[in-house]
C-alpha cells in the first residue's frame, strides 16, 4: 500500500528508507518506460519493410514519431501535474503509452504503427517523474535521486539493444509491442504499490521547467550549445538505427535475432572504455578535451561506416567507437547542463534540454529514413558524420566548464528582505560560486566547488538564516 511522506525539513547525512524507496521505484518506472521506447530500435527497420505501403521515410517516421509527441507534451504534463497531482498524471501517461503499444501491436500497416508510436510519446511522464522525485526527497539528497533515474535510462538502453533482437525473434514485432504495453502496466503497479504519495506537491526550480524563464535559458549561449548537442546526439542515434540493422542483415548476413551478438560486446567494451574517460574529465578536470574527443568519435565512426567495406571487423569496430562516444556524451551532457545553468534555473534548463533530445530523435528517424530512400545507406552515415562535425565546431567554442555542483539548502520561512541578504551572505563564503535564496521556496540554490568549500562557514550561515 502507498504511504504518505511529509516534507522533511531536517538535514541528514543519509537518505531515509522512504527516500530510497521513492527513488528506486521511480527509477524503475522510468527504466520500464524507456525500454518500451527503445526495444524496437534495433529491429524495427527490418520488420517494417514487410508492411504494405512502407517506405524508408515512413519506417524512419514510425521509429521516431514518439519523439515529436514527447517533445510537445512533456513540459505541459509537468505543469499539469502541479494542479491535479503527480500520480494522476503519471497514471494517464502510462495508460496512453499502453494504449499506443496496443494500437501498434494490432496494426498491419505502417500508418497504424506510426499512430501507435505517436500515442506512446503523448504519454510524456518524464518531467512528472522528476517532479515527483523532488516532492519525495529532501533538497540535500535530491541529486542522488535524479542520478538514480539517470542511471536507469542508461540501463534501459543497454538492455534494449541486447533484448530487442532476441525477443522479436521469439514473439515477433506484434508480440514485442504487446510486451512493451505490459511494461507500461507493470509501471502502473509499481507507481501505486511502491511509490510513496507526497502530502504536498509544489513547484521545484531544480527539477521542473518554468515557462516564464525560457527567455533567460534561450539567451544563454553555453546552454544552447548543449541543447544543440543533445539534439545532434539523438538525431545521429536514430538515423543510425534506421539503416544499421539492414547492414547487419544484408552485408554481414546475420539474422535479426542474432544481432545481439554484435551489440552486447560492443556495448560492454564501450562502457569499459568510457569509465576511465569520465574519471579523467571529472577528477582531473579535463571535461572539454574529453567532451570534444567523444564528439570526434561519433564523426569517425559514422564516416567509417560510410566509407569502409561493410565487413564484420569494420562494422563492429565502428559501432564500438560510436557507442563509446555516445555513452560518454549521454553521461556528461546532463552534468554539463547542471554545471552551467544558473542554480535556480536548473529545472528550466533541463526541460529545454530534454525537449531538444526528443526533437533530435524525431528529426533523426525521419531524416535518416528520407536520406536512405533517396540516396542509400552510405549517405545516411555521411549525414551523421556531417552532423557530428557541425556539433564539434559548435562545441569547440564552448567555455571550459567550471567544476561546480548544485546544492540545495532548505531554510524554511524567510522574508524577501532576509532572502536578498542571505544570497549575498552565502555568496561570500569560500567555495560558493553562486547563491540565490528564493523566499517563496524557502530554499537556497547554490553552486559550489567541493574542493574549496568552507563547510563550517556554510553551516553557520544556514543556521543563522534559518532562525525566525
Amino acid at each position: 500500500m502507498s504511504s504518505r511522506l511529509k516534507p522533511a525539513h531536517r538535514t541528514g547525512d543519509a537518505m531515509t528508507s522512504t527516500e530510497w524507496r521513492a527513488s528506486l521505484s521511480l527509477a524503475g518506472i522510468y527504466m520500464l518506460r524507456m525500454m518500451g521506447l527503445f526495444l524496437i530500435l534495433p529491429v524495427f527497420s527490418l520488420y517494417a519493410r514487410q508492411l504494405p505501403d512502407a517506405t524508408p521515410f515512413l519506417i524512419g517516421l514510425a521509429i521516431s514519431m514518439y519523439g515529436l509527441t514527447q517533445a510537445v507534451c512533456q513540459i505541459p504534463f509537468g505543469l499539469w501535474s502541479d494542479r491535479v497531482g503527480r500520480k494522476s498524471v503519471i497514471t494517464i501517461g502510462l495508460i496512453l503509452f499502453a494504449a499506443g503499444s496496443a494500437v501498434a501491436a494490432v496494426s498491419d500497416s505502417i500508418y497504424g504503427i506510426i499512430a501507435g508510436r505517436a500515442i506512446q510519446g503523448a504519454g510524456a511522464i518524464a518531467a512528472v517523474v522528476m517532479a515527483l522525485a523532488a516532492d519525495l526527497t529532501r533538497e540535500e539528497h535530491r541529486t542522488k535521486a535524479m542520478a538514480l533515474i539517470g542511471v536507469s535510462i542508461g540501463i534501459s538502453f543497454a538492455l534494449s539493444m541486447v533484448a530487442g533482437p532476441v525477443l522479436s525473434g521469439w514473439v515477433g514485432m506484434g508480440g514485442l509491442f504487446w510486451l512493451i504495453g505490459g511494461l507500461a502496466l507493470l509501471s502502473l503497479v509499481v507507481l501505486h504499490v511502491f511509490v510513496p504519495t507526497p502530502v504536498v506537491s509544489r513547484f521545484h526550480r531544480d527539477a521542473q521547467a518554468n515557462p516564464a524563464q525560457f527567455g533567460v535559458v534561450f539567451a544563454d549561449r553555453e546552454l544552447l550549445r548543449l541543447d544543440f548537442g543533445i539534439l545532434a546526439l539523438h538525431l545521429i542515434l536514430m538515423a543510425l538505427f534506421v539503416v544499421t540493422p539492414v547492414v547487419l542483415r544484408d552485408a554481414l548476413h546475420m539474422e535479426s535475432a542474432s544481432h545481439w551478438q554484435v551489440y552486447l560486446p560492443v556495448f560492454v567494451g564501450s562502457i569499459f572504455t568510457m569509465v576511465p574517460l569520465v574519471i579523467v574529465a571529472e577528477k582531473h578536470r579535463r571535461m572539454k578535451p574529453v567532451f570534444l574527443a567523444a564528439i570526434a568519435l561519433l564523426a569517425i565512426a559514422a564516416a567509417g561506416l560510410a566509407l569502409l567495406p561493410p565487413e564484420t571487423v569494420a562494422v563492429v569496430g565502428c559501432l564500438y567507437l560510436f557507442f563509446t562516444g555516445f555513452n560518454l556524451l549521454e553521461a556528461t551532457l546532463p552534468s554539463l547542463v547542471s554545471k552551467i545553468a544558473p542554480a535556480h534555473l536548473k529545472g528550466t534548463a533541463m526541460g529545454v534540454y530534454s525537449t531538444s533530445q526528443f526533437l533530435g530523435a524525431f528529426f533523426g528517424g525521419t531524416g535518416g529514413g528520407w536520406i536512405y530512400g533517396r540516396f542509400g545507406i552510405e549517405y545516411v552515415y555521411l549525414a551523421c558524420a556531417a552532423v557530428a562535425l557541425s556539433w564539434l565546431l559548435v562545441a569547440a567554442f564552448m567555455r571550459p566548464p567550471r567544476h561546480l555542483r548544485s546544492r540545495l539548502v532548505h531554510l524554511g520561512d524567510i522574508s524577501p528582505e532576509r532572502a536578498a541578504a542571505g544570497s549575498a551572505k552565502l555568496g561570500a563564503i569560500a567555495g560558493v560560486a553562486e547563491a540565490v535564496v528564493v523566499a517563496e521556496d524557502g530554499v537556497a540554490y547554490l553552486k559550489v566547488d567541493g574542493d574549496k568549500l568552507d563547510e563550517d562557514a556554510l553551516q553557520a550561515a544556514v543556521v543563522e538564516l534559518s532562525k525566525i
